[in-house]
């Protein structure tokens, strides 16, 4: 009962061929995915094929990369998007300094807009935080973004950082780079992070864990990132599934039946 709670089936690379790659998944036990959002086209993409498959939710958001095209006409289609029940949470917003697709502040403007909708709509949001610690947590703290709480997506920061973002009302979720060969500091945030502030993803198509590094990753991968968490952790697996997939109901709020 994996839950994948961050992947981009939405995204191009799955066009060709995604009733199979769902198929994929359920047969790995991935009954859920939280299915995220990057701009307002892929947004209502996602919550498209929310509909179109059970276990399915979706994520609506501008991704820092297209801050720029974020203006009150998307934000106001966001808003309108967030009111169908699929719509778990806003994201995945935030800072990028890798790439620098979106000028710094117009990515910061548009990080703290999506915080003041999702807190509007008492949503949680998912974050994205690369090479940009600092200021990500400067804008967490003054703009309260744990209100309705969230999580740090792909979370590559250091154990203090990941106490700081848990204090704010954050979850820590882990990918794929957790079973990579030179991810040191992750294996500790892995073992360190209690278990019930811990979630599992994929981010698909992207960041393949061991052995599929390199390859167009998808939900059912999610299963290795799950073991090599127990495996760290020293516990059985049904105990981390059990766990992190408890942890993203919560989060997200969803309701069992």
């Amino acid at each position: 009962m994996l839950f994948d709670t961050h992947a981009h089936l939405n995204d191009e690379k799955f066009a060709e061929d995604l009733p199979q790659v769902v198929e994929r998944a359920v047969q790995a036990g991935v009954t859920r995915v939280a299915n995220i959002g990057f701009d307002v086209p892929s947004s209502v993409l996602a919550v498209k094929i929310a509909k179109q498959y059970p276990g399915m939710y979706a994520v609506i958001g501008v991704h820092p990369h297209d801050a720029k095209t974020l203006n009150k006409e998307a934000l106001f289609k966001l808003e309108i998007l967030a009111r169908e029940p699929q719509v778990v949470a806003v994201g995945e917003i935030g800072l990028d300094y890798y790439y620098d697709l979106s000028p710094r502040e117009v990515q910061k403007k548009a990080f703290r807009e999506q915080i003041h909708l999702a807190k509007e709509l008492k949503k949680p949001v998912v974050i994205h935080d690369r090479d940009a610690h600092s200021d990500t947590m400067e804008i967490l703290k003054e703009e309260k973004a744990g209100e309705y709480r969230g999580i740090i997506h792909c979370f590559s920061g250091s154990w203090e950082m990941a106490r700081q973002c848990m204090f704010l009302g954050f979850y820590i979720a882990l990918g794929g780079p957790v079973t990579f060969a030179n991810a040191n500091k992750l294996l500790d945030i892995a073992r360190l992070v209690p278990l019930d502030r811990l979630l599992i993803e994929t981010d698909s198509p992207y960041l393949s864990p061991h052995p599929f590094r390199g390859k167009r990753n998808e939900p059912a991968r999610v299963r290795q990132v799950a073991e090599k968490i127990a495996e760290l952790r020293g516990i059985p697996l049904g105990d981390l599934i059990a766990a992190t997939t408890n942890n993203a109901l919560e989060i997200y709020g969803i309701k069992e039946n």
